[in-house]
């Protein structure tokens, strides 16, 4: 079947960012203050002597300007406020016109003076976890007490100071429950974005659970929902077939055009790999952060070589050599599931993403017997 059929305003090109991602992340440190039961990066206290140095980062802030466009440049961690030179990066990147946004951990450390500071140094946003309504919920996904109270402090220095905020909250079965009083919280405030990552069960994240593929469907029909009278834009991660339930509704309501015109639509085709990479704090590059497959390292090869020439991305673009359901799926171009997430389950980065519950009709590529390991 067509896209055209599925998208009559779509001109015909496929959801493949080949020539330049979308967004970069930059894993400035894994050094964090904090014990979060679900880190990706299992984040120690200390910085690991191996770091990018200064120099380094803003060599690969340059290198994003060989990029048809610069992406969007995501600093990130552990936490990128232990790193000293954070605010001598963010003046690199500004002289150079590379946007920025950053990450900082909900610690004691974050405080308005420090808020200020970022404001002032030109981020475009600020991103904020927020995986609980109150501490007691928060604090124990966190693994610190106070952190609650520390985000929250934060969370209204941003506010107050006129910072873009974004807030994050993890989507497991230890968060779910809490999910509408986590909105009812952030409905008083003016952030622009919740974004909502769903579960991948790598670093710490091991030890937790992801919702059921019926839960997270039923979930991710309730956000859809709630997205047309948030009064901030609802986003998801790592669930990219919120996206086909974005379609198979507005298909039935007739309203195709609304919903590739939404912010759901302006992320069709993005996923691990597509239109998003990741570098770690000792220059390894990845599909993303979550996809703990290493392509590279930026220290021996420019990211702009890496991004577009390493096998492993390049087959991440193509969704036809998805195997499985999500190989015959006839939403993998908008779609294309989640990448870490079938490699978490089976080792095999181009395997069907096992959260989604939908069985397209098509024949296609049979899954491989026992996965495919890819080596890390």
């Amino acid at each position: 079947m067509k896209n055209s059929r599925l998208f009559p305003l779509w001109d015909g090109r496929r959801y493949v960012f080949a020539e330049a991602p979308v967004l970069v992340y930059l894993e400035l440190t894994r050094a964090c203050d904090l014990a979060c039961r679900h880190c990706r990066a299992e984040a120690i206290p200390h910085r690991h002597p191996l770091e990018l140095t200064t120099a380094e980062v803003v060599n690969l802030i340059a290198d994003l300007g060989s990029f048809p466009r610069r992406p969007h440049l995501v600093l990130t961690g552990g936490d990128p406020l232990k790193r000293p030179d954070l605010f001598e990066i963010l003046a690199e990147a500004r002289r150079l016109g590379q946007p920025v946004s950053v990450t900082p951990s909900g610690t004691y450390g974050l405080t308005p003076a420090v808020v200020g500071r970022l404001r002032d140094a030109g981020v475009a946003s600020l991103a904020l976890s927020l995986d609980g309504s109150d501490p007691a919920h928060h604090d124990g996904i966190r693994g610190v007490p106070g952190s609650f109270a520390w985000t929250a402090r934060a969370l209204r220095a941003a506010l107050e100071a006129g910072l873009a905020v974004q807030v994050n909250t993890l989507v497991c079965r230890e968060t779910v429950d809490d999910l509408p009083r986590i909105y009812d919280f952030l409905s008083r405030l003016p952030i622009v974005r919740w974004s909502l990552f769903f579960l991948i069960r790598v670093g710490r994240g091991r030890v937790m659970r992801e919702l059921s593929p019926a839960q997270a469907e039923q979930l991710m029909g309730r956000l859809l929902d709630l997205s047309r009278t948030a009064p901030f834009e609802v986003k998801l991660t790592e669930a990219h077939h919120y996206r086909r339930i974005a379609i198979q509704r507005a298909r039935a309501a007739g309203r195709i055009e609304e919903v590739v015109r939404s912010p759901v639509g302006r992320g069709f085709g993005i996923r691990d790999g597509n239109g998003i990479v990741f570098v770690s704090h000792i220059g390894n590059v990845f599909p993303s952060g979550f996809l703990p497959v290493r392509v590279g390292n930026v220290r021996q090869t420019s990211l702009v070589d890496l991004y577009r020439e390493a096998p492993l991305l390049r087959a991440l673009r193509n969704p036809d050599s998805f195997y499985g359901k999500c190989g015959r799926c006839e939403f993998r171009e908008v779609c294309g599931g989640s990448r870490a997430r079938a490699y978490a389950l089976t080792g095999n980065p181009l395997a069907s993403d096992p959260l989604c519950p939908y069985r397209p009709g098509r024949t296609g590529v049979p899954e491989p017997s026992g996965g495919v390991r890819a080596r890390p």
